[in-house]
């Protein structure tokens, strides 16, 4: 009786150890190193890619004017402030030169006594040049002597001299009012075109220096973003392409626009291209200058290739490839890819066909021998 009921214990010892590992072999194939490999498999698409560039820029104005003053002096009045909308020739404010109006008097008292000293110098100019004439007439005659007659001649002359002496410093005089007077000219600011102050850098009584900036001065209607581009992808840029503007003031609102300029200056620094791209209808409320933008230019459509996502292509032993289906089998394919575009999408020059099976994910690192699951997702949502 002992030895059957010692046979039963070790049978169901055995039957415990034989579940157990049953249940071991069961999880190791399941979820263990030993798993099938679960994947996501796409196919290679034959289309016409549409690329594009994505940049962020600032909005800019196109147009900025630097009012400056041309004389040193001091800010008598500043008629105007950031914000305020002045139209073409408009005074935005004047600027108080030291002793100017004192100088002009000055200058116009002494035209009118140069233009005496030339009437007078002119009438003695008159006066001797008859004389000389005279004396040279009755010279023939005996009447003067030589020396007389000479003597007359030298004085026409010096009378002469005189005359243009005194023209000379009554032109330059009147040079000297004209300078002045354009000084005084010089010292209203006036708006160079139509647009918006943005900045006065000023205020009323300081002294401004010659060529300082006093006023910025832009024109609102013509704004355009100041846009960094990728070089790497930046081949293709022209301008007159269309674009799409979202500002960050604006994000549910995109504006359409073009380029309007490409930069011949890149940034070596940050491998950027830039270029200006320009509002098709400037934004209505305008943006503040300098707010963030983000700007997608729609390169042109590309010829039909087989097109994957960038997603399944991977480096293995340093070139570039996919993992494909070979009868359920992973197994590695050399590609030669060309442009993509902002979805993912690569073009494939060579290495596949349309309508080829290719590993999209996979839940670990394949190798051609691993043994693989098909699924429709890697992750399982609740």
């Amino acid at each position: 009786m002992s030895d059957f009921f010692k046979q039963k214990k070790l049978l169901a010892v055995l039957a415990t150890i034989a579940v157990l590992a049953a249940a071991f072999i069961w999880v190791l194939l399941s979820s263990g190193p030993l798993a099938k490999i679960r994947i996501v498999v796409t196919e290679v698409q034959e289309q016409q890619l549409e690329p594009a560039l994505f940049g962020i820029g600032t909005v800019e104005a196109r147009y900025t004017y630097h009012v400056a003053s041309n004389i040193v002096g001091r800010a008598a009045t500043l008629n105007v402030d950031v914000g305020d909308t002045v139209a073409a020739g408009d005074i935005l404010g004047s600027i108080d030169v030291v002793d100017l109006d004192e100088k002009i008097n000055a200058q116009t008292a002494l035209i009118e006594r140069n233009q005496a000293q030339l009437k007078e110098a002119q009438a003695r100019s008159d006066y001797t040049g008859k004389q000389a004439q005279r004396y040279r007439k009755l010279l023939p005659s005996r009447s003067v002597s030589e020396e007389v007659e000479a003597s007359k001649q030298h004085e026409w002359t010096l009378a002469r001299s005189q005359v243009q002496s005194a023209s000379s410093e009554l032109a330059r005089a009147q040079a000297e009012l004209l300078a002045l007077q354009a000084l005084h000219e010089d010292r209203y600011l006036r708006a160079p075109a139509s647009g918006l102050i943005i900045a006065r850098h000023i205020d009323p009584g300081a002294t401004v220096l010659a060529g300082q900036t006093v006023f910025e001065l832009i024109d609102p209607q013509q704004l355009w973003v100041d846009v960094r581009f990728d070089q790497a992808g930046s081949m293709a840029l022209a301008q007159q392409q269309p674009a799409q503007i979202i500002l960050r003031s604006q994000e549910l609102q995109p504006h359409n626009g073009s380029v309007a300029r490409l930069e011949w200056l890149a940034d070596a620094i940050t491998e950027e291209r830039r270029a200006k791209v320009m509002f098709a209808q400037q934004p209505n409320p305008a943006p503040s200058i300098g707010e963030l933008a983000e700007v997608t230019v729609q390169l042109p459509q590309l010829a039909s290739t087989p097109v994957i996502s960038n997603a399944a292509i991977i480096r293995q032993n340093g070139s570039l490839g996919v993992w494909i289906l070979d009868n359920q089998q992973p197994l590695f394919q050399p590609v030669n890819i060309g442009r993509s575009d902002l979805a993912g999408n690569v073009q494939i020059l060579s290495g596949l066909s349309a309508g080829q099976q290719l590993v999209l994910y996979s839940s670990k690192a394949l190798t051609a021998n691993s043994r693989v699951k098909q699924v429709e997702q890697l992750v399982d949502t609740p």
